[in-house]
């Protein structure tokens, strides 16, 4: 528990199912010291650190694990998910948010991102686009590492 005007540490709340760098959030959180809580589907292998909890949602419970992470998250925390609409959602509620190729969501963009979303899934309804995302790459991956790492040193910032 915090004081009074004592900050909350911050927590990495993962949306983890497809979450593909949870190797490198474990790396960032143990040199920062911080708590990594991983939401699922089911359950995960973590590695054995007690800042790091791994959170099991009812499986066939529809955005179980976006409402459970929306109820956790605070000011100050940092949401990990490729889900726009659950980044907007920690927005709405103080977090940071970032996904896991290291687009940083802000509130000043986070409406565009939704309107992009919703025009690719138009347009792949519509037979104009085919496929996925881009397969995710060593440079992916490098901007993740930084962007956490520049989103974790913002906060300590904020706290001065």
């Amino acid at each position: 528990m915090t004081g009074q005007g004592e900050a909350a540490p911050i927590r990495i709340i993962v949306d983890a199912d497809a979450c593909p760098v949870k190797d490198e959030i474990f790396r960032v959180a143990t040199r920062c010291g911080l708590r990594v809580i991983l939401v699922s589907n089911s359950r995960l292998q973590i590695p054995r650190n007690p800042l790091f909890e791994s959170v099991v949602v009812a499986k066939g419970q529809f955005d179980g694990a976006d409402d459970w992470i929306v109820e956790q998250i605070g000011v100050g925390d940092i949401a990990v998910t490729a889900d726009i609409p659950l980044a907007a959602r920690c927005l709405e509620k103080g977090a940071r948010a970032l996904d896991a190729k290291g687009r940083v969501y802000t509130p000043e963009a986070i409406g565009d991102a939704l309107a992009s979303r919703e025009l690719m899934i138009h347009l792949r309804a519509m037979g104009e686009m085919g496929g996925g995302p881009p397969p995710f790459s060593a440079r992916d991956r490098s901007t993740f590492l930084q962007r956490l790492d520049d989103l974790i040193q913002a906060i300590r910032r904020s706290r001065r």
